[in-house]
C-alpha cells in the first residue's frame, strides 16, 4: 500500500461524513471512504488522477 499521509476531506461534506477523502503521496493519489477508512483505499498514479479531475472539470461525466 502506498504511503499516503496528506488526507483531505471535501469541504462540501458539511460534517455529515458522506464523502470521500483524497490523499496525496509520492507519485500517487489515494481515495477512501470517510465513514469507513479502515476498509482501505483506491490508489492511482498522480497523472491518472489529474486526467480524472480534468475530465470532471470539463463535464465528461455530466448526465442530461
Amino acid at each position: 500500500m502506498a504511503n499516503i499521509t496528506d488526507w483531505r476531506t471535501s469541504t462540501r461534506t458539511q460534517g455529515q461524513g458522506q464523502c470521500v477523502e483524497v490523499g496525496f503521496g509520492v507519485g500517487c493519489v489515494g481515495v477512501r471512504d470517510t465513514k469507513n477508512r479502515a476498509a482501505g483505499q483506491i490508489t492511482v498514479a498522480t497523472q491518472r488522477w489529474r486526467e480524472f479531475v480534468s475530465s470532471l472539470k470539463h463535464g465528461c461525466f455530466d448526465t442530461v
